[in-house]
């Protein structure tokens, strides 16, 4: 098993006078946070109080790109973006929390995209390389997080950047490492314990293992909650104190470069 482990989760989704999830809470807990840039979710106050609590509890800051969807909340499918519309709309979203981090003194250090758009990239190689190019474009020393074992993960070791593979603690997987559909019954997990066991399963096996029971081998540096899930909160400190127990010292991922190619 793992000496060490990142325990990343979505954040900043809150917007206007909606509240979305209790990040207080999970920012005592996790050491990394996602944070929304406003097209899915959240807005400049939101992002501002997000990067400054995040600063104060000594968690890392990441940017939350995603399609333009606040309706859907990031999570439909859009199909036929040009690239360059693509990839433009990731910089924009990368660079606004880029300024409100450095507004506050400090910068980002990480970005992984949201929802559909993540899904997707993990799915078509040429979405992913789009993204990738535009992270690089803002900043070549972000670390990316990446779903282990996609093609995502090809297209940052592709183009030289900084990767932390990812693993999900309250979803499911297909054969092929890519997440089940929200639409299935049993894509997301809400049950603390369970969700706890298999994350253990994954450190010490090296692998995702799908609905099927496939096994997808994996190395990963962090491990995501989605803070949007009604049980997120119980979940993070779950999964911390079994990981803690079983010795394994949870803290802000240590990433991995093209050594891992």
């Amino acid at each position: 098993m793992t000496h060490s482990i990142d325990l990343n989760a979505d954040l900043g989704e809150s917007f206007g006078a909606w509240t979305m999830g209790n990040d207080d809470a999970m920012l005592d807990i996790v050491t990394s946070a996602n944070i929304a840039c406003g097209f899915h979710a959240g807005d400049p106050s939101v992002m501002d109080r997000t990067v400054r609590t995040c600063l104060d509890k000594g968690v890392g800051i990441g940017a939350h790109p995603g399609f333009d969807d606040l309706t859907g909340f990031g999570r439909r499918r859009i199909h036929g973006v040009e690239p360059h519309k693509l990839k433009a709309m990731l910089i924009y979203q990368i660079g606004a929390l880029s300024g409100i981090a450095a507004a506050n003194g400090t910068r980002v250090r990480h970005v992984k995209v949201h929802g559909a758009l993540g899904n997707m990239a993990s799915e078509d190689l040429a979405i992913a390389r789009v993204y990738a190019d535009a992270v690089g474009a803002v900043d070549s020393e972000l670390i990316v997080v990446a779903m282990a074992a996609t093609a995502l993960e090809k297209a940052v070791l592709d183009a030289d950047l900084t990767i932390a593979r990812e693993i999900y603690a309250d979803r499911t997987y297909n054969d092929d490492g890519t997440l089940t559909l929200r639409s299935r019954p049993d894509a997301l997990i809400h049950d603390a314990d369970y969700a706890a066991d298999r994350v253990l399963r994954m450190l010490d096996d090296g692998a995702v293992t799908s609905v099927n029971d496939v096994r997808v081998p994996v190395s990963p540096q962090t491990i995501c909650l989605h803070g949007d899930n009604p049980a997120a909160v119980s979940m993070a400190e779950t999964i911390r104190a079994r990981l803690e127990a079983a010795g394994v010292k949870v803290e802000s991922m240590k990433p991995e470069t093209n050594g891992g190619h």
